[in-house]
């Protein structure tokens, strides 16, 4: 039951920011009468939904939810009242909320109310699903994901700049549901004046899911004529530029209705990468798809903030004349090199797709 919930969350994710993901099941003598998950943009939760699918067959059921049931009032009355009010008489958790307006008191008020409680049911999963927000909550900064599509040598283009398609279109299907999961994808400035991209999502049935599409550029450079611009009222751009970028630069981009974000900057006057993660944290992000180029990849990995890398792999060569998926990390001995750990991999019609976790 723990896995159908948490099965229920996953299809939340990139969905619910700034809630985090949650998927709840309603069951009565082993059926389910409830399924639920946190809905498009947070509202409702996975318990109120599941438990209005449910109605008066959640009166003496068993509530499978992958989140401890808030306990505060926001938006909406807490869910763990939702769960008294319907009669449940047990709830298995399968973990206790860090968020300091709930952190066990959700879990505290449904015992209060005779409620039996059972936590720790599917824990790991359901921290994997909600790693971003763990990270919000915890670091004060999204999670990040470096999505990768390179040769078998790690190259990106040839060095014309040449790298439609590297990959194959399986490949660049899955990449494309990949970005439907997060709440935001980012970029650098140089992967914008090259490529123009739109950076939405593509696939049918996808393309209202789009996220937030982030461009670090320390000096708003990026034109009010590119399509991010040209589309900033439709799917929400933001500009992640240095207190000194030029303020006519900026006022172009807010013309077009993008959103423009000053950080500091650091000794080279680019944008400062820590600041930034904070200002997308304050704004709430949960989890943050990068997607290039090499120079933001190294910024990001030299700061010890990528969490997760997904790697496209094709079976072609392209020599170290052609670009690199990441820029100098200026690494003097491997003790000082990123690692992750792999934790899956498959063939994905002609290329390899493999997904990592930065290691502990």
């Amino acid at each position: 039951m723990m896995r159908a919930a948490l099965a229920l969350a996953r299809r939340s994710l990139g969905r619910t920011w700034p809630n985090p993901a949650v998927g709840c099941l309603i069951v009565k003598e082993g059926v389910v009468v409830g399924r639920g998950r946190t809905q498009d943009g947070g509202r409702p939760h996975a318990e109120v939904d599941a438990l209005d699918q449910a109605g008066e067959a959640a009166r003496g059921a068993t509530a499978y939810v992958t989140l401890e049931p808030c306990s505060h009032f926001g938006k909406s009355p807490p869910c763990a009242d939702a769960l008294i009010e319907a009669g449940v008489v047990k709830v298995v958790s399968a973990m206790e909320d860090p968020n300091p307006q709930v952190n066990g008191q959700g879990h505290a008020r449904l015992r209060s109310a005779g409620i039996e409680v059972e936590v720790g049911v599917g824990a790991k999963e359901a921290a994997e699903i909600n790693a971003g927000f763990l990270l919000q909550v915890r670091e004060r900064r999204p999670l990040f994901h470096l999505k990768v599509a390179s040769s078998l040598d790690g190259r990106i283009a040839t060095a014309s700049g040449e790298s439609k398609w590297i990959t194959g279109a399986t490949a660049r299907a899955h990449g494309q549901r990949l970005r439907a999961t997060h709440d935001a994808i980012l970029v650098g400035a140089n992967t914008v004046a090259a490529d123009d991209p739109e950076l939405t999502c593509r696939l049918p049935g996808l393309d209202g899911y789009s996220p937030v599409r982030i461009v670090l550029d320390s000096n708003a450079r990026t034109s009010p004529g590119s399509k991010l611009a040209l589309t900033a009222n439709q799917t929400p751009v933001w500009i992640v530029c240095t207190r000194d970028a030029p303020m006519s630069a900026r006022e172009a981009l807010q013309a077009r209705g993008v959103q423009v974000i000053e950080v500091a900057s650091n000794a080279q006057g680019r944008v400062d990468i820590l600041s930034a993660a904070r200002a997308l944290a304050e704004r709430r992000l949960t989890r943050v798809l990068i997607e290039g180029g090499g120079e933001v990849a190294a910024t990001f990995l030299k700061a010890n903030l990528v969490d997760r890398l997904t790697s496209y792999r094709a079976g072609l060569l392209l020599g170290a004349d052609s670009r690199s998926a990441v820029a100098p990390l200026g690494l003097e001995k491997l003790d000082f090199a990123p690692r992750f750990t792999l934790v899956s991999s498959r063939p994905l019609g002609g290329d390899v797709v493999e997904t990592w976790h930065r290691a502990p």
